[in-house]
C-alpha cells in the first residue's frame, strides 16, 4: 500500500529536522550548562564601585543583573539570556547573553555606545556573586591598566527564579 506523496514529506521533514545540529545540544554546550547552574537567578548589588571614565563623563551603577536559563543562539553559538538594570546614568535595563565556565561566568550585550564596555566577568564566592567591568580597547577608549568597576551581589529575596539552567 502506498503512502500519499504529503505523508512522506512530512516523514522526511521529521527526519531532517531531527538531524540538524542545534549548538544548545552539543556535548561542549552539556558542559557549559552545568557549569551555568551556580549562577542562575536573581541577584540584587550590595556594593559596588561607581565608574566614571573622562572620555564618558557618565557614572555606572548596576543595581540589578538576571541571569535566566531561557537559551538564545546566535549564529553557531548558544547562550542564556538574561538583564542588566541600571539606575545612573539614568534607570535602564539591558539585554545581555551569558554563559558559565568551569570557574566563572561572562556576560555580553552592552550597547556600543554605552561605551568601551566588553562585559562582565562573574564568579560566585559562597552564596554572594562577585563581578568585575571588562573594557573592550577596540572601542578606542584608554583605559589605564588596573581601572575596573567591581561588584558584590547576593540573591534576590522573592519569588524563585525561572527553572533551572537547562
Amino acid at each position: 500500500m502506498r503512502q500519499p506523496a504529503h505523508h512522506l514529506i512530512a516523514l522526511a521533514s521529521v527526519a531532517l529536522a531531527g538531524c540538524s545540529s542545534s549548538p544548545c545540544r552539543t556535548a561542549e554546550w552539556h558542559r557549559i550548562r552545568i557549569y551555568s547552574r551556580p549562577f542562575v537567578g536573581r541577584w540584587t548589588v550590595a556594593h559596588g564601585d561607581t565608574l566614571t571614565l573622562p572620555q564618558l563623563g557618565d557614572r555606572f551603577r548596576l543595581t540589578r543583573l538576571v541571569l535566566d536559563s531561557d537559551t538564545l543562539v546566535s549564529g553557531p553559538a548558544c547562550f542564556y539570556r538574561g538583564a542588566l538594570v541600571f539606575s545612573v546614568p539614568k534607570a535602564e535595563t539591558l539585554a545581555i547573553s551569558w554563559f558559565g565556565q568551569a570557574d566563572r561566568a561572562l556576560v555580553y550585550g552592552w550597547p556600543a555606545e554605552l561605551g568601551p564596555f566588553g562585559g562582565l566577568a562573574l564568579s560566585r564566592s559562597g552564596d554572594s556573586l562577585r563581578g568585575a567591568l571588562l573594557f573592550d580597547s577596540r572601542m578606542g577608549i584608554r583605559v589605564r591598566p588596573g581601572v575596573t568597576a567591581q561588584f558584590v551581589a547576593g540573591p534576590e529575596r522573592g519569588p524563585a527564579p525561572r527553572g533551572r539552567a537547562r
